[in-house]
């Protein structure tokens, strides 16, 4: 089973997405977007994006737990991953997030 973009409409009326493995795990998380148009837009920026390792930013929180963010071209972060245990636990979300992107399907639970 392939993976899903899951958008949705966010508590504060914005609109997000969530990248989710063929487990149902959600692996990536967007930033909030003013507009539904803009979020079609970051998904297609996730897609694109996903396959370069370049654009993985690999990072650690001030708890001291590992996890990443995805840039687009121009270096604005499109999203971010949950914190992981470990920094194998992270590299392994982010090969989740290079195999998922390019192929998943969009799900679109707002109401246009």
């Amino acid at each position: 089973m392939p993976g899903k973009f899951e958008l949705k409409t966010s508590n504060n009326g914005e609109y997000m997405f969530n990248l989710i493995a063929s487990n149902g795990r959600v692996i990536f998380t967007s930033e909030t977007y003013a507009d539904r148009r803009s979020a079609l837009n970051g998904i297609e920026s996730v897609r694109t994006n996903a396959p370069l390792d370049e654009r993985f930013e690999r990072r650690t929180s001030s708890g001291g737990k590992p996890y990443f963010a995805l840039k687009a071209a121009n270096g604005v972060v499109i999203g971010r991953s949950q914190m992981y245990s470990s920094t194998s636990a992270m590299e392994n979300g982010i090969t989740s997030v290079k195999n998922h992107a390019p192929g998943a399907e969009l799900v679109d639970t707002t109401a246009e």
